[in-house]
């Protein structure tokens, strides 16, 4: 009889890539609490009690956001599957590989897809969304907010009025963006969203909260065909999140106790504060970079605040300082993807993740990578220009 692999027992890592972030410890508590039925009374408190908390977390008073069991790329395909049918057209911004995955699933659930791309790393503008809807009957126009392979926001207030302008409904891929830079559903008048747990949630990946607007609602409710998936079909999960508390799947109650947690960290350090927290980390960490001689990929005006893509300096191996990060430091970043490959590194700080302690902990690391490539820094430059800029 051959022996039992050993136990799980994972090294510690600072999370600073591109996700999963690193968990708070009361959530890690929250999801070792006992499991109790998904039908139980107790858990359909903790439902309610998520709901809405989503809704001050996205900022809407959408009746129909609620958590799907899946990851984030489940409440993409959720929120795509529900919206579209067969044959309808849909336009995807494409700036990245986030903005391929929704135009991928888009054409899988048989939507007439039409892509209009913008290099990685660019954002769009309402004019180039206006000029590719001009004349064209569209149902559904995406666009990702936080795009994670290029570490580029996009701006959305102006884009949503050209797209409603043109009668498409707008969904909006919030997955990196959602608790750590401004998400306003209502106020942009987005009609459908998802995010995911594991980015500024700081929650174990597995969720993936979503969003639709009365609008969208009413598109679904006017379905000629069925939803393409049933175990995405917002006609039944609505039923078991809302009053009826229809059986539809058992859902991941642990998980949600996570998510549960998660979210009141969230509401108890206050959105606005946990805004300011990821932007100051940011930026003590762009000052610190600079000190380095490392520049960003992202025009400064268009930066993710909680994942910053750097280009990597010339004569620097890639992989060998990420692997020394992990191996001697314990700190994973990520590496580029697509046409980025190779040529930055993505720097996450979300969450829990984005702290002081790990801006310098990883400026130090940095500067003791670059000194081993042969770059030439002065120890404790990178760590001194971001402590000047928390003074």
């Amino acid at each position: 009889m051959s022996s039992l692999p050993a136990a799980v027992n994972p090294p510690l890592r600072t999370l600073m890539g591109p996700g999963p972030s690193d968990v708070h410890p009361r959530v890690w508590a929250a999801t070792a609490a006992p499991t109790v039925g998904h039908l139980d009374p107790y858990f359909l408190r903790v439902m309610d009690e998520m709901q809405t908390m989503l809704r001050q977390v996205f900022r809407t008073e959408n009746p129909l956001t609620f958590a799907v069991s899946g990851t984030g790329s489940a409440g993409m395909e959720a929120c795509v599957v529900n919206l579209v049918e067969p044959g309808d057209r849909m336009l995807v911004c494409q700036n990245g590989v986030f903005g391929g995955r929704m135009a991928d699933v888009a054409g899988r659930a048989g939507a007439e897809v039409t892509v209009l791309e913008r290099p990685f790393g660019e954002v769009f503008t309402a004019d180039e969304i206006k000029a590719a809807l001009d004349g064209k009957p569209v149902k559904a126009v995406g666009i990702v907010h936080a795009e994670t392979s290029t570490g580029a926001m996009q701006p959305l207030e102006e884009i949503s009025k050209v797209v409603h302008e043109a009668g498409a409904l707008l969904l909006v891929d919030c997955v990196t963006s959602l608790a750590g830079a401004p998400v306003e559903i209502d106020a942009w008048d987005v009609d459908a969203a998802y995010s995911g747990t594991q980015k500024c949630l700081s929650c174990p990946p597995g969720l993936a909260p979503v969003t639709f607007s009365p609008r969208a609602e009413e598109v679904i409710a006017n379905r000629k065909s069925k939803v393409a998936s049933w175990y995405l079909d917002t006609t039944m999960i609505r039923n078991y999140w809302g009053s009826e508390r229809a059986y539809h799947h058992t859902a991941p109650i642990n998980a949600n106790y996570g998510l549960h947690e998660a979210l009141r960290l969230v509401l108890e350090e206050g959105l606005e504060a946990r805004w300011a927290r990821h932007r100051a980390n940011h930026v003590a960490l762009r000052e610190g970079l600079a000190a380095l001689g490392i520049e960003y990929a992202v025009a400064e005006a268009h930066r993710l605040p909680m994942l910053n893509a750097v280009r990597i300096p010339a004569g620097v191996d890639d992989a060998t300082v990420r692997k020394r990060l992990l191996t001697e430091f314990g700190i994973e970043i990520g590496a580029g993807l697509g046409p980025m490959k190779g040529v930055t590194w993505r720097i996450g700080l979300m969450g829990a993740a984005s702290t002081r302690r790990n801006v310098l902990l990883f400026l130090a690391a940095l500067e003791a990578c670059l000194s081993e490539q042969g770059v030439g820094v002065t120890p404790g430059t990178g760590v001194a220009a971001a402590n000047a800029a928390y003074a």
